[in-house]
């Protein structure tokens, strides 16, 4: 499915200081309630495709991923466990309002619900809609929905292409999204930030971007790695300290007009060799557990 060549890396352009993220009641809570935050909040969901819990947890631990680590409660990712272990399955899951459930004895309440009779896991704080899927749901509840897409499922290339960025009413894919390239954050987060210029003050957003940098091919993101020696645990950490160093102008760009409520989350995690395994679409600790964190970025002023 993907490109197996690779364009040479471009240094990192210096990002800005990202804004500061707010702990306010809503996101300190351990249920927040959605029904105060839509309407009132443009909302981002950033999912950082195959990025592991455990490589996650111990860049923030020793201080390699700054930009993201301010907004963890503690300086530290939740554990959860994924819906899904590969990226259709997950996102069909995160986009029915089944995002990734703490890794703990349940019932634990959801940000948002499908109206079903019978659901234990639906609360007051629940944001309900009536729709088969989140993202129409906030359609017409007046959102503006926008699919920035990173790996092949986002790619639009084909009919299984087509099926998740179908159900935004905007939606964006280049190559230079993709898993190929060496730059693809940089190129999505430009893509976000004229998709928020263009929108008029009033308009609420809901912005997904699907990040493919962590995704194999992840090599050339370590400085000194090769082709032949493929992809390893070292390769895909190097690939979350590159979208660490960019992510602020995301968040600066989300948050720019209104506070943002944002979920930043990996849909499953990848084996490098654990117990035998590589790879995902399989059972293993390494793809089930993955780091979850949810924070209200104020708007700027």
């Amino acid at each position: 499915m993907y490109a197996p060549e690779t364009p040479p890396r471009v240094p990192d352009a210096s990002p800005p200081v990202p804004p500061v993220p707010v702990r306010t009641p809503e996101t300190t809570a351990a249920a927040p309630d959605m029904n105060a935050i839509v309407g009132s909040h443009d909302l981002l969901f950033v999912t950082l495709d195959t990025l592991r819990h455990d490589v996650a947890q111990e860049l923030a631990a020793d201080g390699r991923i700054p930009h993201l680590a301010r907004y963890l409660p503690g300086g530290r990712w939740e554990r959860r466990h994924a819906p899904g272990s590969f990226t259709y399955a997950s996102h069909q899951a995160m986009f029915a309002g089944f995002l990734p459930t703490p890794a703990a004895p349940g019932p634990h309440p959801r940000l948002f619900a499908a109206r079903f009779a019978g659901s234990e896991t639906t609360a007051p704080g629940t944001w309900v809609f009536d729709t088969p899927d989140l993202v129409t749901g906030l359609a017409a509840a007046g959102y503006h929905t926008v699919c920035i897409g990173g790996v092949g499922f986002f790619n639009k290339q084909a009919a299984l292409g087509s099926v998740l960025p179908g159900l935004f009413r905007e939606s964006h894919w280049k190559p230079e999204f993709g898993v190929a390239s060496a730059t693809s954050f940089e190129a999505q987060v430009a893509q976000a930030e004229q998709v928020v210029a263009a929108l008029p003050a009033e308009q609420r957003l809901f912005l997904f971007v699907n990040v493919a940098a962590l995704h194999q091919p992840n090599w050339f993101h370590l400085p000194g790695a090769t082709r032949e020696a493929g992809d390893s645990r070292a390769t895909h950490a190097a690939a979350l300290e590159y979208v660490d160093r960019h992510i602020g102008r995301l968040f600066a760009a989300a948050a720019s007009r209104r506070p943002c409520f944002t979920i930043v989350c990996s849909d499953h995690g990848t084996a490098y060799g654990d117990d035998g395994y590589t790879g995902h679409r399989l059972g293993h600790e390494a793809v089930w557990t993955v780091p979850y964190a949810q924070f209200t970025i104020e708007a700027a002023r």
